[in-house]
């Protein structure tokens, strides 16, 4: 059977392609949809893959992988620096979570270099733009083949 790994997207990630290009890149969710799709077939796994710009959504979803994941990726985006709720939700489920940020959190404004969400992952990438997904799949892979 093949493990899921679902990949969340917090709020305004909807808006990859035209929101700050600069920070954020042109690519567009879509194209990092498929980016991450395309490494995961690679890798023997498939993806569950979901934005929202509602934080009880997110908890939601996070509750649901609990039970129909092998792993998560979760980029929080702003809800990383104020979201104690979705930090608890992800201490909660009992698999492997990874933190990716397309921007380097800690160059940017000083209120974005905490995040709460950091003391439930495993592992955080920040600042390698969409490659940081395919980093954090890669190393969920490698982690999931460890626990065999």
């Amino acid at each position: 059977m093949t493990s899921i790994i679902t990949i969340l997207n917090g709020p305004n990630l909807n808006l990859l392609g035209t929101r700050e290009p600069e920070t954020y890149g042109t690519g567009t969710l879509d194209d990092l949809e498929t980016l991450c799709a395309e490494t995961a077939e690679g890798l023997g796994l498939a993806i569950d893959f979901r934005q929202s710009n509602t934080e009880g959504e997110l908890i939601s979803w996070v509750h649901e992988a609990r039970t129909r994941s092998a792993g998560i990726i979760i980029n929080p985006a702003g809800y990383s620096h104020t979201s104690v709720a979705l930090m608890d939700a992800l201490l909660a489920v009992d698999i492997p979570v990874m933190e990716v940020h397309l921007s380097n959190i800690h160059k940017r404004e000083s209120f974005r270099h905490h995040s709460y969400v950091s003391r439930a992952a495993q592992g955080v990438i920040c600042g390698l733009g969409f490659a940081g997904y395919r980093l954090a799949l890669i190393a969920l892979s490698d982690i999931l083949e460890e626990d065999l």
